[in-house]
C-alpha cells in the first residue's frame, strides 16, 4: 500500500512515514487494514517528552483517531490498543480514563459511541516497571507497584479474524504425561465435567489472554510459542490473556545502537512479545498491519519478520531516525532461524 507522500524509509514488507497520523490515515482506503496494533501516548500525571494528553481530555482526543481507525479497518479487522492506567494528581487514587475510553469506543453509534466490540481484554505485565508513583509506593508505602497495562482488543464485528492455534504454547510436562498415559473422564470439585476429549493431542495448549514474552524475548526469535509457568493447574493450563514481558531485553540492541550513533531513543518502547502475540493471533502472512504511533517501531519490526505488510506513522523525526536501527542486518528478529520457525 502506497500513500500520497514518500515514506521516510522502506523495507521488503513495510514503510515508515513522518507526519501526523490523522493526516496520513486520510490516504488509506476504506476497509483495507487487517490490524491496528498500537500504544498511543498515555494520560499520565507527569508530562512525557513524546507528548501526552490530560486524562479529562483523553477520550475526546482519541475519538478523532478511532473514527479513522474504524473507517480503514476491514470488517474482520482488529484494533488492539495498549493503554496504561494513571493516577489522580496528589492522591493515591486511580484514574478511570482508560475504562471511559473503551466504554466510549464500544458504545453503540446511535448512543454517541463508535460501535466497536470489545473482543477481549489482554494484560501486559511488565516486571521491570519502576515502582511509581514513588510517593505512594516507596515513600508512604500505601500502594503496591503498578506493573500491568490493559490492552483492549476491539473489533468491528463479533467474529474478527483470529486463530489461537497461531499462539499455542507448549504442553506442560503434566499434560504430556496425561496424553501418554490417558485420561479418565471425571467431574471436578468445581463442577466442570472433563470429558475424554480432553486427552487428545491437538498440537499445544490454547494460549490465555496473558501474554508471556520470556521465551521468545530471551532467544531473540519471533514465532515461537511462549511459555507460561508450569505450576499453574498444569493439567488444564491454556493460553492466557496476560503478556508477561519486560521492555528491556528485547530492546537492548536498539538502545545500544542509539547510544553508538548518538540517536535519540524512544523512552517508552514496546516489548517484542506484545506485538508478536497480537500479530500472530489476529493476522496471517500477507495481511496489513498499521502502527499509527510508531515510536521505536517494534510493531513494524515484528510484522516484517512475520511477513506481514505494515505501515508505521510517527510525528517525531528523531524517533523515526532511531527506529531504522531495528531493521539493520544484524538486528534481532531478522534471522533466517526466526523465519524458518514460522513454517515449521
Amino acid at each position: 500500500m502506497r500513500l500520497n507522500c514518500n515514506p521516510y524509509y522502506e523495507t521488503k514488507f513495510g514503510a515508515t512515514y513522518l507526519g501526523n497520523s490523522l493526516e496520513l490515515i486520510a490516504d488509506i482506503p476504506n476497509e483495507s487494514i487487517d490490524l491496528i496494533c498500537t500504544s498511543p501516548p498515555f494520560a499520565l500525571v507527569r508530562k512525557k517528552e513524546y507528548g501526552n494528553v490530560d486524562a479529562d481530555e483523553y477520550v475526546e482526543w482519541f475519538k478523532d483517531f478511532a473514527t479513522q481507525f474504524y473507517r480503514i479497518l476491514k470488517p474482520t479487522g482488529s484494533l488492539v490498543i495498549d493503554v496504561g492506567g494513571s493516577w489522580i494528581k496528589g492522591i493515591p487514587v486511580r484514574s478511570l480514563y482508560h475504562f471511559e475510553l473503551v466504554v466510549s469506543l464500544c458504545k453503540a453509534k446511535e448512543k454517541g459511541g463508535l460501535g466497536f466490540y470489545l473482543a477481549q481484554e489482554l494484560y501486559w505485565y511488565n516486571p521491570a516497571k519502576l515502582p511509581t508513583p514513588a510517593e505512594w509506593v516507596t515513600v508512604r508505602r500505601e500502594r503496591v507497584k503498578d506493573s500491568v497495562n490493559t490492552v483492549w482488543w476491539l473489533s468491528k464485528e463479533p467474529h474478527p479474524k483470529a486463530n489461537n492455534r497461531r499462539v499455542l504454547k507448549p504442553y506442560s510436562n503434566a499434560m504430556k504425561n496425561l496424553l501418554k498415559n490417558g485420561y479418565k473422564p471425571k467431574i471436578r470439585p468445581s463442577g466442570h465435567d472433563i470429558s475424554d476429549k480432553f486427552g487428545k493431542d491437538r498440537g499445544g495448549s490454547i494460549p490465555p489472554n496473558i501474554i508471556d514474552g520470556r521465551c521468545s524475548t530471551d532467544k531473540g526469535e519471533i514465532g515461537q510459542p511462549t511459555l507460561m509457568q508450569e505450576n499453574l493447574s498444569e493439567d488444564l493450563v491454556q493460553p492466557v490473556n496476560l503478556i508477561s514481558a519486560s521492555n528491556t531485553a528485547s530492546n537492548d540492541y536498539y538502545q545500544r545502537r542509539c547510544k553508538e550513533e548518538g540517536f535519540k531513543p524512544h523512552p517508552a518502547r514496546f516489548p517484542q512479545a506484545l506485538p508478536e502475540f497480537i500479530i500472530n493471533l489476529c493476522t496471517e502472512p500477507g495481511d496489513i498491519v498499521l502502527e499509527p504511533f510508531a515510536g521505536s517501531n517494534m510493531t513494524g519490526r515484528v510484522a516484517e519478520t512475520l511477513q506481514r505488510h505494515w505501515l508505521a506513522f510517527e510525528i517525531d523525526e528523531d524517533y523515526i531516525i532511531s527506529s531504522k536501527l531495528r531493521f539493520e542486518e544484524n538486528a534481532p528478529c531478522c534471522t533466517s532461524t526466526a523465519i524458518a520457525t514460522l513454517h515449521e
